[in-house]
């Protein structure tokens, strides 16, 4: 009877086990990353990232990557300067536009997730990865939401993330010669697929964190009602649904 019960609770782990090993392994599509085309965009193709730019604003409509725990680590330093695009037409952002605007270089493909390579840190700094963005916002909460990607990415093994500016009214303001538009406020959009598949949603207001609720935690679906994109339509349907539905900061 005890080799009985002993048998049956070896198989009832071996099941279990394999369960686990079927829900770890999701087919991930090619750019699973890459959210479904917008009218208008040119795409624009990195060596740590995708841009999707928009030449009527100068700036990008998204940007996406995929981040490994590799690629959380490395020796390359950051680079000093940054760099006009002139994969993109005229008018364009250049340097002069941010200098004296009281803005930032806010950086949508953060320079910290491309220290594996110097060609990848060297695009990192293209101004077509960039949004005029809030000093104290750059250093603080979005370098803070920066550090939980590359967080999640060695916990997981890889996350898949999309971000960019978000613009809230009709009318914007701009910086420099070439009219760079300033945005109201910052997305991003975090995916993983390495056990029980999850995705989160964050919302950043463009200021320094100082005001109440500057930073919002939100469902992929909701973050997907207000930039019109559509995220992650590669996935399976069954599991673009969960993913999507809902968001527990909790879970990561």
């Amino acid at each position: 009877m005890k080799k009985t019960k002993l048998l049956m609770a070896m198989v009832l782990v071996s099941l279990m086990s394999c369960a686990q090993r079927q829900q770890a392994r999701v087919v991930v599509p090619e750019g699973v990353e890459r959210p479904a085309a917008i009218a208008g965009e040119q795409i624009l193709e990195r060596k740590g990232y995708t841009v999707s730019y928009n030449k009527e604003t100068r700036l990008p409509n998204w940007v996406a990557w995929h981040l490994t725990k590799e690629h959380t680590e490395g020796t390359v330093k950051r680079m000093g300067g940054y760099l006009e695009d002139d994969e993109v037409p005229e008018p364009r952002a250049t340097r002069a536009d941010y200098r004296k605007s009281g803005w930032s270089h806010g950086h949508m493909c953060p320079a910290g997730d491309n220290k594996w390579d110097e060609e990848a840190m060297r695009q990192s700094n293209l101004l077509t990865n960039m949004c005029p963005q809030d000093s104290k916002l750059n250093s603080g909460l979005w370098n803070s939401v920066e550090a939980d990607c590359r967080r999640w990415a060695r916990r997981y093994g890889d996350v898949y993330i999309v971000c960019g500016p978000i613009l809230l009214n009709k009318q914007h303001e701009t910086i420099g010669a070439n009219r760079v538009v300033v945005p109201e406020a910052f997305f991003k959009v975090v995916l993983c697929l390495n056990g029980k598949p999850k995705a989160l949603g964050i919302i950043v207001r463009n200021n320094g964190g100082e005001k109440k609720k500057a930073l919002y935690y939100n469902s992929i679906d909701e973050v997907e009602r207000i930039t019109g994109f559509d995220f992650f339509p590669l996935l399976p349907d069954d599991i673009e649904k969960k993913v999507e539905k809902k968001a527990n900061k909790k879970d990561w």
